[in-house]
């Protein structure tokens, strides 16, 4: 098994086709060896080809709601009022620094997701 670059979507079907053939690789061999520089190649490939846009601020705290059970009584507390929990996620409050710093540091959502800007250009 040769592994190269993969510069057309040619060589990506065929860099699949090899990690398919070596998923069950065990770890300490030369074939897992090999799956994970695949992995790593056809990642770096479809990333630069096709990447995929990082969502929004709420749509990244609806997701972690989603993810950890969390629900909008848990956001209010974290914000302070369910008022502005609920224009939050309606999209009719844009967040703060200081809200943007508690859902870091609280609910572990990558800071760059949180200081994007929303898609609403009405927020305030």
């Amino acid at each position: 098994m040769e592994i190269r670059p993969i510069h057309t979507k040619e060589d990506h079907a065929a860099a699949l086709a090899m990690i398919e053939a070596l998923w069950s690789a065990e770890p300490g061999t030369r074939e897992h060896d090999a799956l994970e520089i695949l992995g790593t190649l056809v990642s770096a490939f479809e990333d630069t080809h096709w990447p995929i846009e990082a969502s929004d601020p709420i749509d990244a705290i609806k997701m972690r709601m989603e993810e950890a059970g969390y629900k909008q009584a848990d956001l209010a507390t974290l914000l302070g009022s369910s008022s502005r929990a609920s224009e939050v996620l309606n999209r009719k409050r844009a967040l703060t620094m200081d809200m943007a710093w508690k859902l870091y540091q609280e609910w572990k959502i990558p800071a760059e997701a949180l200081l994007r800007p929303s898609h609403d250009k009405h927020a305030s």
